[in-house]
C-alpha cells in the first residue's frame, strides 16, 4: 500500500524557515519522482518543486525559486522542503505526492497523495 505521510508545518512568522519532510512506505522511493503542491484557502492547488529519481534533477515554480529547496534521502525514503524567507502568501496545506514514475511532469497531477500539512505565515 502506497502511503505519503506529509510533517513539520506550523505557524512561523515571515522571513522564518521550515523543513517539510514527506516521509514514503509501500514502495521504493529511489525509483520515483515526488512533488511537493500546495492548496490556499479559495485557492488553486499549486505545484511548487518535484524532484525527479532518474538524474535528480529538481523543478521549482517561479513563485518558489530561490527559497525552497527540495531534496531526498532514500536510505530514510523520505523528501525534504526546505523553506526559507518565508512570506504570508506562502500560507496553504502543504501536500507531497507522486505517479510511481521516474519522473513528474510539470502541470501533471499525480495519483497517490499524502493528508498535508498546514503552514501558516504570520505578517
Amino acid at each position: 500500500q502506497v502511503d505519503l505521510v506529509e510533517s513539520g508545518g506550523g505557524l512561523v512568522q515571515a522571513g522564518g524557515s521550515l523543513k517539510l519532510s514527506c516521509a514514503a512506505s509501500g514502495f521504493t522511493l529511489d525509483y520515483y519522482a515526488i512533488g511537493w503542491f500546495r492548496q490556499a484557502p479559495g485557492k488553486e492547488r499549486e505545484g511548487v518543486s518535484c524532484i525527479s529519481s532518474s538524474d535528480g534533477s529538481t523543478y521549482y515554480a517561479d513563485s518558489v525559486k530561490g527559497r525552497f529547496t527540495i531534496s531526498r534521502d532514500n536510505a530514510k525514503n523520505t523528501v525534504y522542503l526546505q523553506i526559507h524567507s518565508l512570506k504570508p502568501e506562502d500560507t496553504a496545506v502543504y501536500y507531497c505526492a507522486t505517479d510511481l514514475k521516474p519522473i513528474l511532469g510539470v502541470g501533471a497531477i499525480p495519483y497517490y497523495w499524502g493528508q498535508g500539512t498546514q503552514v501558516t505565515v504570520s505578517s
